[in-house]
């Protein structure tokens, strides 16, 4: 599902709200936990997971053309974990079958 596909379910699954509307829901919601994760904080939303800032510290990494080694510095990445009830609704939901390439 991409941003613009969960955009259009909202619009569709609450009639009061616009396209425009649902848009701008969506990107302060994105936008509130970016400013919260790039402020250090913890996001918990309970029944589908939590949103935490994981360490990378500095390591010894090679370039791949020239083969010389590179500090590649300390890096600060989002961390996903999902919560009990969507890690099981997931484990029971029957397997997403492929779409036939055209």
């Amino acid at each position: 599902m991409t941003r613009s596909d969960l955009v259009a379910r909202l619009a569709e699954r609450f009639g009061q709200l616009t396209q425009r509307d649902a848009e701008f829901a969506v990107k302060t919601i994105l936008d509130a936990m970016s400013d919260a994760l790039a402020r250090g904080h913890r996001i918990e939303i309970r029944g589908f997971g939590s949103f935490s800032i994981n360490r990378r510290p500095p390591r010894m990494g090679r370039n791949p053309r020239s083969g010389e080694q590179v500090l590649i510095p300390e890096k600060l990445v989002p961390h996903f974990k999902p919560g009990k009830a969507l890690r099981e609704g997931v484990d029971q939901s029957p397997p997403a079958t492929p779409t036939p390439e055209s």
